[in-house]
Parts: C-alpha cells; sequence; structure tokens
C-alpha cells in the first residue's frame, strides 16, 4: 500500500514547522527602480582633462560617492554623474588597502542607497550588480551568493555579472540595500564575480591610507580567491607566505594560508595558521570553522566540536558550522546531536539540499524512518536529480514497511543510476 496522503501531509507540516518564514523580497525590477538613481558613473581625467579612467560608483549621501580606488588611481580631477549630467568631485577619503574611495561631488542628482551588510549573507541569497559599463546606461543583473570569502566583513563571490567598467557599482540584496561594492571578476566562469563588502565603506576616514609594501590588502585577497577559486592551490599556499610575511598581523593572511594548506591535506600546519589568525582576531569565524574542519580531518573530533562551537558562539547563522558540526557528531554516533545541529542549519537555510539529506541520514541512524523520509523528500525537492538521495529513500521507505513507496523509489532511481537501482531493488526484494 502506498503512504496515505493525508500521513503524507501531516509528516510534511511537521517538517516545515521550524522552518522561517520568508522576508520581503523585492523583484529584479523592484530592486532596480529602487536603486537606479543611486548609481553613477565615475570618471577620472589626467592633467589636461581626457578621460584617463572611468567606472560605476554609488551615491552614499547628498554629494558623497564611494567607488573603488583603482577606478580613481592616478587622476588629476574627477567627474561624476550620469550621461551629460557630470558634476566635477574631489577625493574625500582612500582606503588603498582596501581599495575603497569616497568622493564628494557637491550638487550631483540622485538618490541615496540604502545601506546593508555582507555580514549575515549566506551562500544561495540573491543579489543584484547594477552599474555603468564603459559608461554607458545603468545594466541590472542578477544571481546568487556563490561564496563568501574571508572576514570577518567577507568578500562576496557572486553569479551576477560583472563587466568592465562596472567597477565601484554596487551590489544588492533582495530588499535593495548595498552589500558590496562591484571590484573584480575572473575570466572563464559564469560565478567568477567578486565584490567589496559594504561595511568596508563606513572605515573609510577623510584622509589617505595606503598598502604596507606597496601592495594593498585587497590586492593580496583577490589574489588569492582567484587561485582558490581555480584550485591552484599550490600557488594558493606560495602567494599566502609570501602575504603572511609581508603583512603578518593580516588575519586573513593567515586565514587563507590555512586554507590553502587544508586543500593540499597538510592538515598540522592548517591548524597552526588557522590558530594563528585566531590569535590576531578571536572573533574570526570563518578561522574556527577552518579550524574545526582541520581537526576533524585529523580525527581530532573533541577539538573540532569545539572549534565549531566556538564560530557558532560568534555567527550563530553560520550554515556552515551548523552542518559541520552535526557531521562531526554523526561520525561520533550523536546522532541526537547532529539532528539538532542540521535542523538549526536548516533553519537558516531551509534550501540547502544537502541539510536535508544530512539530517535524513542522522534520522536513519536512530530508526526514525517517517522523519527520514520527509528529509530525504526535502531534499529531492530542492535538487530532484540526486541519485544517492533517492537510494537512501527507497531504504527509508523499505525500513518503514512501504515496499510500494520503495519501488517508486527503485523506478526514478532507475532513470539516473541503472546499476543504483538494481542494489536498491536487490536490498528491498532480497532473493
Amino acid at each position: 500500500m502506498k503512504v496515505p496522503s493525508m500521513i503524507r501531509l501531516i509528516g510534511t507540516v511537521c517538517f516545515l514547522a521550524f522552518l522561517p518564514l520568508p522576508g520581503h523580497a523585492l523583484t529584479p525590477a523592484q530592486v532596480f527602480d529602487k536603486v537606479k538613481d543611486a548609481v553613477v558613473v565615475v570618471k577620472s581625467l589626467d592633467a589636461q582633462g581626457r578621460v584617463k579612467a572611468q567606472g560605476s560608483g554609488v551615491i552614499l549621501s547628498p554629494g558623497r560617492i564611494a567607488t573603488n580606488c583603482h577606478v580613481v588611481e592616478g587622476g588629476a580631477s574627477y567627474q561624476a554623474g550620469r550621461g551629460k549630467q557630470l558634476v566635477s568631485a574631489a577625493l574625500y577619503g582612500e582606503d588603498g588597502d582596501k581599495d575603497v574611495c569616497l568622493l564628494d561631488a557637491k550638487g550631483i542628482q540622485g538618490k541615496p542607497v540604502q545601506l546593508g551588510r555582507a555580514v549575515g549573507l549566506k551562500v544561495g541569497d540573491p543579489v543584484y550588480a547594477v552599474g555603468a559599463p564603459k559608461g554607458l546606461e545603468l545594466s541590472l543583473s542578477d544571481g546568487i551568493v556563490a561564496q563568501l570569502r574571508g572576514g570577518p566583513a567577507p568578500m562576496i563571490q557572486t553569479t551576477a555579472a560583472i563587466s568592465p567598467g562596472s567597477s565601484g557599482g554596487g551590489l544588492f540584496d533582495g530588499e535593495g540595500r548595498l552589500v558590496g561594492l562591484t571590484t573584480f571578476y575572473l575570466e572563464g566562469g559564469q560565478s567568477l564575480n567578486f565584490a567589496m563588502p559594504a561595511e568596508w565603506i563606513s572605515e573609510v576616514k577623510p584622509r589617505r591610507t595606503t598598502a604596507a609594501e606597496g601592495r594593498s590588502h585587497a590586492e593580496w585577497l583577490k589574489r588569492a580567491i582567484a587561485l582558490d577559486t581555480t584550485k591552484d592551490y599550490q600557488g594558493l599556499l606560495d602567494w599566502c607566505q609570501k602575504w603572511t610575511k609581508s603583512d603578518p598581523k593580516r588575519a586573513s593572511a593567515w586565514y587563507e594560508l590555512g586554507c590553502a594548506y587544508d586543500n593540499l591535506a597538510r592538515y598540522d600546519e592548517a591548524i597552526e595558521a588557522y590558530r594563528q589568525s585566531i590569535r590576531i582576531d578571536p572573533k574570526y569565524a570563518s578561522a574556527w570553522n577552518g579550524l574545526g574542519n582541520a581537526y576533524d580531518n585529523l580525527a581530532r573530533y573533541d577539538e573540532a566540536i569545539e572549534a565549531f562551537r566556538q564560530s557558532i558562539g560568534i555567527n550563530p547563522e553560520n550554515t556552515s558550522a551548523w552542518s559541520l558540526l552535526g557531521l562531526t557528531y554523526n561520525t561520533l554516533a550523536r546522532y541526537d546531536e547532529a539532528i539538532e545541529a542540521f535542523r538549526q542549519a536548516i533553519r537558516i537555510d531551509p534550501e540547502d539540499a544537502a541539510h536535508w539529506y544530512d539530517l535524513g541520514r542522522a534520522y536513519g541512524h536512530v530508526r526514525r524512518h517517517k522523519d527520514a523520509i520527509e528529509a530525504y523528500r526535502q531534499s529531492i525537492r530542492i535538487k530532484p536529480k540526486v541519485a544517492y538521495v533517492w537510494y537512501d529513500l527507497g531504504v527509508a521507505y523499505s525500513l518503514s514497511g512501504n515496499k510500494t513507496a520503495a519501488l517508486d523509489a527503485v523506478r526514478e532511481l532507475r532513470r539516473l543510476d541503472p546499476a543504483q537501482a538494481d542494489k536498491l531493488f536487490n536490498l528491498i526484494f532480497p532473493r
């Protein structure tokens, strides 16, 4: 017999009861309409008044614009505006180390942006890049947060395309708040676009701050991200060794060095690098996360749990920390604690299929097969073509005594992985 639809409905309601209600998100058109008057063209002129470089900028308040320093670098004077409505601008504040500059542009027309925060973004959140590529009309590209790197306020990697001339433009969240300044992109991939965190803007003072030893923090970080993204971990190691030598008090340099060692399976060295990052900045949640992962890879599980707990204490909304904590508890057969950790990850990000799958596995270990079934079905709802989830769903149906539903899982699995489907069938109906 098939599981009665009312029972399935009740199970789904019970599962969804602890999920957060969705926030108010705007459509792409609504985001663009909200922010378009805040994004302007920024031009850097040479001594003869010729355009030397140009990019984009964001109006923070009447007469005050934020942009990337590399947009205005070496300029004798500056202009900002749209089309032919350009006004003269002057450099107000420069943090060359972070590649964020502020301009004074009295008389600039536009509505100031609403500031948001990069801290609190999650992978998968919708974001929108708005800029003026090559000084043309404003363009909007939509995407999601693909990765968050560094911190505490992280560099944002996004699938929202960034075009030449858009440097210094705005990256906005689903409510039209500025979460970053679009800064660079890497050739060869649709998700290799990056934005500086909006938090860096408020740190710029009305003075000039130069980079240590001729290379800025932003340059070091951009190159590290590029090497990591292209999986050149030996190159990342070499770069970060130079970075930590050049700027030994920079927590993010040691964190990136730890990531390099981690990806090269040099876990003891990764631990030392992460710990050095934490000594410099004890509130560096990502470094605690990396430390926990390195401990976990060395089967030092109690230390891993403590590190993940430290990360969660700093940022309770860190889905990665909750997920990794749950996986460590699973390894130790502490399944009730694993279930709670995975439920927390789902509370924060209910559309991550992996969290639902891991929760289903944990339920399976304590023979809560109906709960496991609901978790697997949620995972399949989000990603319907993952063979191993269909396999485990079939096993859970079989263990719950519902051979008909288990056979339905075999049929679905046969479309994805016939060998796995045969294995599942033989498990359900042994000869």
